[in-house]
């Protein structure tokens, strides 16, 4: 491994041949070290991730693994991925080799992230995360076996508890929202139990006033500070919904108040986060207990399941991958209606 110096920068740098996955011959240069050691050592850890070493560092893996899924996530499951890993992982983990990283080191890492008061069902993907990680190395680059098996898992996958408005606390919120825009935003979000990204991405072609439906086929996202249209979350998540007569009305009214909007065009050129900010103040001036943007998702959903719909047509209405997301998410609910069930059982007799 020979390592150069620029005698003009009075730095070192790092010249050599590698040969690809696919055989190819190429050269490598880098340039800018300080110290002859710290060439040294980048061009050995670069050989170890172009063979696929399981000596390899954590920081080098991620690359490789962020790489392939990039290829296969949408952007903003990516985003959200990079977020998490180089905030949660790297700062502990990766300068460490990976086939060095035991079930103990795993451990004393989940300890240290519980402590920092995370909820228990962002801890679980936090650990899920890294768990894939270590998985991907298993598969496709010869580490033995994945420390995270043997050092158990953290967090729940759904919380103990699952905030939502009723309908009269969302009437309060509501009254004290004073901007048309924001307003119509969370009545369509409250009243059709769509996603924030699914609303913000909709548009006049999406609205049939006479059948009183929505399209649902694309997702908004922020990324990088540019507007990306994407697909929905799942294959189901394209669907239509049926919205009340009231809520129609609504909408024409908005619309009406647009100025010229074309048929293509987003009905609500916002961000999620003023939609989050504006929930979050009225809600406080309402005296109204504080709930996330997306537990309008959730307070939809339990609105439906007081007025006795079956968890397939909710599964529908949400455009759930299958039924069995929505008795996972929400069979917590289900037991309200079990003191029901044995009152109808009763007067059978």
């Amino acid at each position: 491994m020979p390592i150069y110096k620029d005698e003009k920068q009075n730095t070192w740098y790092a010249s050599f041949y590698y040969n690809t996955w696919n055989g190819e011959r190429k050269k490598k240069l880098k340039r800018g070290f300080e110290k002859k050691k710290d060439a040294a050592d980048w061009e050995r850890e670069f050989l170890r991730k172009e063979k696929a070493s399981p000596d390899m560092t954590l920081n080098s893996l991620v690359e490789l693994y962020m790489e392939d899924m990039s290829t296969r996530l949408k952007a903003s499951t990516i985003e959200n991925k990079k977020a998490m890993i180089n905030t949660k992982l790297l700062p502990v983990l990766g300068d460490m080799q990976i086939d060095q990283i035991k079930p103990t080191t795993i451990r004393k890492w989940q300890n240290d992230i519980i402590n920092q008061g995370y909820a228990k069902t962002y801890l679980k993907t936090i650990n899920n995360q890294i768990t894939a990680i270590f998985n991907y190395a298993v598969k496709y680059y010869e580490l033995k076996e994945n420390p995270c098996h043997k050092a158990g898992s953290m967090g729940k996958k759904k919380a103990d508890s699952m905030d939502f408005y009723t309908t009269e606390e969302f009437k309060a919120v509501i009254e004290k929202v004073h901007k048309p825009h924001i307003k119509m935003g969370l009545e369509v979000l409250y009243w059709t139990g769509m996603r924030i990204g699914e609303l913000l991405a909709l548009t006049l072609n999406d609205i049939d006033f006479e059948c009183k439906t929505i399209t649902i086929n694309k997702s908004y996202q922020r990324i990088a500070r540019e507007d990306h249209i994407t697909e929905p979350k799942t294959p189901k998540s394209n669907r239509v919904v049926l919205i009340p007569g009231f809520l129609c009305d609504e909408l024409q009214e908005y619309i009406k108040s647009l100025y010229e909007v074309s048929p293509d065009e987003r009905l609500f050129p916002f961000v999620r986060s003023l939609f989050n900010h504006e929930l979050k103040t009225a809600a406080t001036k309402a005296d109204i207990k504080i709930i996330r943007l997306h537990d309008l998702r959730h307070s939809h959903a339990s609105l439906l399941i007081e007025l006795g719909f079956s968890p397939l047509l909710i599964a529908e209405r949400l455009g759930h991958e299958n039924i069995e997301t929505t008795l996972q998410t929400y069979s917590h609910l289900y037991p309200n209606k079990q003191a029901e069930l044995i009152e109808k059982l009763e007067n059978m007799i």
